[in-house]
């Protein structure tokens, strides 16, 4: 399957689309085959893998693992190289467009390329925004950038529809990993209207409501991650749209 046609196609038939991501620091090896279950009984479209600080050698064996129990695409959403596998179906390949370290705009996608080269993923580029929630995410300690102020809106505006006018395919906005809030309708709102590429919105979703409130907004793409993992309860509300 190709990733980003199937969310491309979903999104000219007015489908809502939604992705759980996986943190394989977070999950043991033993609990995946239940934890998938839950998830192929629910509307999910695709499960991502990734998170901040994975150490080496739990993605691959991890993603092998999800792909025994779903034939849902895995894409790997990876905060470093050596999250790369060729195991998964896709990549988001992001770049944090919202902030100004180097190694994170394009340093680490250099650094990838050697291993690229040997996979046969798809590799889509994704602009990656970090929205403030009102406290410091994991992504922000990582790679040492601020998030985006979210009062001021025009800004992130313009740095999405940048992200795009650079040749991003996707563009994901992003709250942090258990984040206290999501991002505010508001700002997806404004920068859906300016996109005409997909819009995933992540962090800090913790409810169907919320959940709900992001595709009003404008989202294509919803994922929820952490909200799973504290609260498997949830999946009960992910039954059907």
């Amino acid at each position: 399957m190709n990733v980003l046609n199937h969310i491309l196609n979903n999104i000219f038939n007015t489908k809502k689309q939604l992705a759980i991501l996986i943190d394989p620091e977070k999950i043991r090896l033993a609990d995946v085959e239940g934890f998938v279950k839950k998830i192929n009984q629910s509307v999910a479209n695709y499960i991502f893998v990734g998170g901040s600080t994975v150490p080496v050698d739990l993605t691959e064996p991890l993603v092998l693992e999800i792909k025994k129990h779903t034939n849902l695409p895995v894409v790997l959403f990876p905060g470093d190289v050596v999250q790369i596998t060729d195991k998964a179906n896709a990549l988001l390949f992001l770049s944090l467009l919202s902030g100004r370290n180097p190694a994170y705009l394009i340093g680490k996608h250099v650094e990838a390329i050697p291993r690229l080269k040997e996979t046969s993923l798809e590799i889509i580029p994704t602009g990656y925004l970090l929205i403030e929630n009102g406290e410091t995410s994991t992504v922000q300690k990582v790679t040492d950038t601020e998030p985006m102020p979210s009062k001021h809106i025009e800004n992130i505006v313009h740095t999405a529809l940048a992200g795009e006018l650079l040749g991003m395919r996707l563009m994901y906005l992003e709250a942090g990993s258990g984040a206290k809030s999501p991002v505010a309708p508001e700002i997806i709102k404004a920068v859906s209207n300016d996109l005409s590429i997909p819009l995933i919105v992540g962090g800090g979703i913790k409810s169907r409501a919320q959940m709900d409130q992001a595709f009003k907004a404008g989202a294509n793409l919803v994922v929820i991650g952490t909200a799973l993992e504290k609260n498997e309860a949830l999946f009960n509300n992910l039954k059907r749209w």
